[in-house]
């Protein structure tokens, strides 16, 4: 694998611009959800947001989430990025599965709209809009500080 050592700087620059591009769908979805939940279900604003919500999610942010998966395996299989006996990879890596945890469930609310049975209210999103922001500040403190 020498030749990813090579191409190490153009495969962490996709990996960090493809990251960037699903962090901001991340933060934008669920700041969807919560006007959504300020409108009438099958109302013409409704019928907007679930277009919004779909060409969000499936347009950018679920290709993004594959592009950095890509990128991020491709950096794992490098030779000296990724010191396994450090704590830091493995709090990463368990924030990540949440990160993934989240799309998911994300997936989940945006059908929920998308068939008008949304039960959640504007208030849950807004915590929501949250979690992706805690767990990208975790990721980025353990890949840069590497605190243990």
């Amino acid at each position: 694998m020498t030749f990813l050592g090579v191409l190490y700087p153009w495969v962490k620059a996709f990996h960090v611009i493809s990251l960037i591009a699903w962090m901001a769908g991340l933060f934008y979805l669920p700041r969807l959800f919560v006007y959504h939940c300020g409108v009438a279900p099958g109302s013409q604003e409704s019928e907007r947001f679930k277009i919004m919500e779909r060409r969000l999610f499936k347009q950018i942010i679920t290709p993004a989430m594959f592009a950095t998966l890509f990128f991020g395996i491709l950096l794992m299989l490098t030779p000296g990025v990724v010191l396994w006996n450090q704590g830091w990879w493995y709090v990463k890596l368990a924030s990540l599965v949440l990160l993934f945890g989240f799309h998911g469930a994300s997936s989940k609310w945006r059908k929920n709209f998308l068939n008008d049975r949304n039960t959640k209210t504007h208030r849950f999103y807004r915590f929501a809009n949250e979690v992706p922001t805690v767990l990208m500040m975790i990721i980025v403190i353990m890949v840069i500080v590497k605190p243990f």
